[in-house]
C-alpha cells in the first residue's frame, strides 16, 4: 500500500515541475476507519469507511499554491496539479515561503511500532462486543450507575506518503484503537456523568474494555453529591487528564505560528526562566509506539527530541520551516498539515517529565485545596496568558480527598501558574500524544459561591 502511495506522490511532484512549478511537495493519504457505539446494550451507530486522497503544494518563485483531490486517476491528478500551479501564479510572493533545505530532509530508521496489521483484520462482531463489555462493566460496578451515554470502539488504519522536489520520498503506516465509555450515576437528587478511555496502537485497548468500564463508573460515582465552595485562593492539584490540557495551552504558546506573530505570552522569552524549576517539558516524536511518533514530519524533516522547557527555562520553540525562517531559527521537525495548504506547527509526544513523588504524596501535602478532574470551557488567552476555566473535582482537606465539588471556576495567569508549580508526580502515562503527570500548583483563585 505505502509503495503505491509513494509512487503517486512522486508522480505528482514530477507533473508539477513539468507544469511550471519551481518546487513542489505532495501528500497522499489512505485509510480505513471503524466506529461502533453501543448504548444500554443496543447498537446505536456503526461506521465502516475508507478514503484516499492527495494534496499538492507548489511554488512558482516564492508564490505558493495548493490543491487536493480524491480522484487519484491520471486525469484527476493532472487537474489537481494544474489548479495549484494556476493559483500560485496569481498569489502574492512570500519571501519566507519554500521547502526545507535538502540537508534538513530525512527519516528515522527502524521499527517505530506504529502499525499492527491485525487491527484491520478484527471482526466487526469483536469490536462491537468490546464496546458492550465496557458498558456492561460500568453498569455492573455499582447500583447507582443507572444509565449510560454510550460506549464506543474506534479503530483506524492509515497510510501516509510524502514526496518533494528536493529528493525526499517516504511513507509509513499507522494503526490505532480506542475504547471509551460514559456512565451516568444517580443518588437521591444528584445525577453525575464521567468517562474513561484506553487507546493503543494494537488491539490491546479492546482487551481492557471491562477495565475501562469499571474505571469510568468509579469516576462517576465519586462525583455524586457535589458541594460548592467559597471563593478563595488555594492550592490546586491537576490530575493527569486535566494537567494535559494545561500542556496544550503551553504548546499553543511555544508554537512558532503564535511566536512570530507576537501572539504568545512566551514570545521573545528564549533563555529566560518562565516556570518553576520543577517543570521540564519535552517534545519527542521518536518514542516507539506512542501517538505522537512518526519517522518524519509533514515536510520530510526527521522527527526529533526537543527540550522546550528545562527546569523552568524556555529552551526552544516548536517550528516548521516557515516559522523558523520568520524567526531566524532552524526547523525543529514539527511541520503538520492535512492534504492541502501551507504546513502548520504540530507536536510529537508532548509531555512533562515525571517527578519522584506518587500523586498521593502530593495530595497529602495539601491541607486545604482543590483536586481537579474535569475542566470546562475555553477561557484561555495565550496572548496575555489569562486563564479562567470551569472545573469539577474533589476538595482536599487535611491531605485527603474529602468530597466532590462542582460549579467552580479556577483562574490565574499562565505565567504565574507555571511559576507556581510546586511538585510534579511520577504517574506519567502516554494515553494520547499530550501527556502529563499529576501537577501541584501552589495557589490559584478558586471561585465558588
Amino acid at each position: 500500500m505505502t509503495a503505491e502511495l509513494e509512487e503517486i506522490a512522486a508522480r505528482v511532484v514530477r507533473m508539477a515541475l513539468e507544469g511550471g512549478a519551481d518546487d513542489a511537495e505532495c501528500t497522499v493519504l489512505s485509510g480505513d476507519e471503524f466506529t461502533a457505539t453501543v448504548r444500554m446494550g443496543e447498537l446505536e451507530r456503526l461506521k465502516d469507511a475508507g478514503s484516499r486522497a492527495a494534496g499538492v503544494r507548489v511554488l512558482v518563485g516564492r508564490r505558493p499554491g495548493s490543491a487536493y483531490s480524491s480522484d487519484l486517476s491520471p486525469e484527476g491528478l493532472r487537474r489537481m496539479v494544474d489548479s495549484a500551479v494556476e493559483l500560485a501564479r496569481i498569489t502574492s510572493e512570500d519571501p519566507y515561503a519554500g521547502l526545507p533545505e535538502s540537508t534538513e530532509l530525512g527519516r528515522l530508521e527502524g521499527d517505530l511500532q506504529l502499525y499492527f496489521h491485525e487491527l484491520g483484520a478484527l471482526a466487526t462482531e469483536a469490536r462491537i462486543r468490546a464496546a458492550r463489555e465496557a458498558e456492561e462493566a460500568a453498569l455492573a460496578y455499582d447500583s447507582r450507575i443507572t444509565n449510560s451515554e454510550g460506549a464506543s470502539v474506534d479503530t483506524r488504519v492509515s497510510y501516509r506518503a510524502f514526496a518533494n522536489s528536493r529528493g525526499f520520498c517516504g511513507s509509513y503506516s499507522a494503526s490505532r484503537c480506542s475504547v471509551s465509555v460514559v456512565p451516568v450515576a444517580k443518588e437521591g437528587g444528584s445525577m453525575e456523568r464521567d468517562y474513561w478511555f484506553e487507546q493503543s496502537r494494537s488491539a490491546a485497548a479492546l482487551e481492557h474494555s471491562h477495565q475501562v468500564g469499571r474505571k469510568a463508573a468509579e469516576r462517576a460515582i465519586r462525583r455524586l453529591g457535589p458541594r460548592k465552595v467559597a471563593t478563595q485562593k488555594a492550592p490546586v492539584v491537576f490530575e493527569p487528564e486535566a494537567a494535559r490540557t494545561l500542556l496544550g495551552h503551553i504548546f499553543e504558546a511555544v508554537s512558532g505560528d503564535a511566536v512570530y506573530r507576537n501572539a504568545s505570552f512566551l514570545a521573545g522569552k528564549l533563555g529566560e526562566r518562565i516556570a518553576s524549576e520543577e517543570l521540564t517539558l519535552i517534545d519527542d516524536g521518536t518514542l516507539p509506539g506512542l501517538f505522537g511518533t512518526a519517522p518524519f514530519d509533514d515536510e520530510g524533516v526527521p522527527t526529533r527530541r526537543t527540550v522546550v522547557i528545562e527546569r523552568g527555562v524556555l529552551r526552544s520553540y516548536l517550528l516548521n520551516t516557515y516559522t523558523a525562517r520568520k524567526l531566524g531559527l532552524k526547523t525543529t521537525g514539527n511541520a503538520s498539515r492535512g492534504l492541502t495548504g501551507n504546513a502548520g506547527v504540530g507536536h510529537g509526544n508532548f509531555f512533562a517529565e515525571p517527578g519522584q513523588a506518587a500523586p498521593e504524596e502530593l495530595i497529602r501535602g495539601v491541607r486545604n485545596g482543590f483536586y481537579v478532574t474535569e475542566l470546562i470551557g475555553f477561557g484561555v488567552n495565550t496572548v496575555t496568558g489569562e486563564y479562567s476555566r470551569g472545573a469539577a473535582g474533589l476538595w482536599i482537606e487535611n491531605g485527603e480527598l474529602a468530597y466532590p465539588v462542582s460549579e467552580v471556576t479556577i483562574s490565574g495567569n499562565l505565567r504565574q501558574i507555571l511559576e507556581a508549580i510546586e511538585a510534579v508526580a511520577n504517574d506519567l502515562e502516554f494515553r494520547t500524544a499530550t501527556a502529563s503527570p499529576t501537577l501541584l500548583i501552589g495557589e490559584m483563585t478558586v471561585s465558588g459561591q
